[in-house]
């Protein structure tokens, strides 16, 4: 089954139910805005965030160049966002507050039909009912995220946080909230199954952490290894 969404590109990777507030300036997007608000009640108020594999999401001004040079490309895989809050601005643009809400499949890019981008899409499935490997893989990402965590913050107040026990809102939290590269989060955001993406979670969480304690054995201030030698 297709759609039809708009389409914002994003530096960023969006998951299914985690909070995504924007900062909107370009009128383009400022017409999305308005055209999502305007939208009779109960039809669905979102739009497709997909990450930029290459080029810049800003439109430059004109007569100057684009920075990252070349026309936008994105990634294949997003996820809707579902717009929740909007504060108008006194200079036109908004303040929203997003959340994420279905993966999807870029089928094609229109940058013709709307003042913005709109694409059609694939919706991806999603699971259903009861997975027992989940089940047992989201108990070990939970115990290697907390150990991650535990070398990331420097508050134990923060450690205790709960979290979910479904194993499918635990995969796409933990995405969101390791400190990945794009790159990583786009990888896991395209994984069907939830026991797959635990498990990329876990290779993941064990690379970062093994990092992260290499990174503080070192005896002497990363800083001063990127520093020239002090002249005699």
């Amino acid at each position: 089954m297709t759609a039809r969404l708009p389409v914002f590109p994003l530096a960023t990777v969006l998951f299914p139910g985690l909070v995504l507030p924007l900062h909107i300036f370009e009128e383009r997007y400022r017409h999305l805005v308005r055209d999502l608000v305007g939208r009779p009640e109960g039809v669905p108020r979102e739009f497709g965030v997909v990450a930029i594999r290459s080029g810049w999401e800003v439109a430059p001004a004109v007569g100057r160049p684009t920075p990252g040079g070349g026309e936008v490309t994105l990634h294949e895989v997003g996820c809707t966002a579902e717009l929740r809050q909007v504060t108008e601005l006194d200079d036109g643009g908004f303040d929203i507050v997003t959340v994420g809400r279905r993966r999807f499949r870029v089928a094609g890019v229109d940058r013709e039909a709307a003042p913005y981008l709109t694409a059609e899409v694939e919706w991806l499935p999603e699971p259903a009912g009861p997975d027992e490997a989940a089940e047992l893989l989201a108990a070990r990402v939970i115990a290697v995220f907390r150990q991650y965590l535990g070398l990331i913050r420097d508050d134990p107040e923060e450690l205790s946080e709960q979290l979910p026990e479904d194993p499918t809102v635990l995969s796409h939290l933990v995405a969101a909230t390791a400190v990945l590269t794009v790159a990583d989060r786009q990888r896991l955001l395209a994984i069907d199954g939830t026991a797959a993406r635990l498990r990329a979670e876990l290779r993941l969480l064990n690379r970062e952490s093994a990092l992260l304690r290499q990174v503080r054995a070192v005896p002497v201030p990363l800083s001063e290894l990127a520093s020239p030698p002090a002249p005699n």
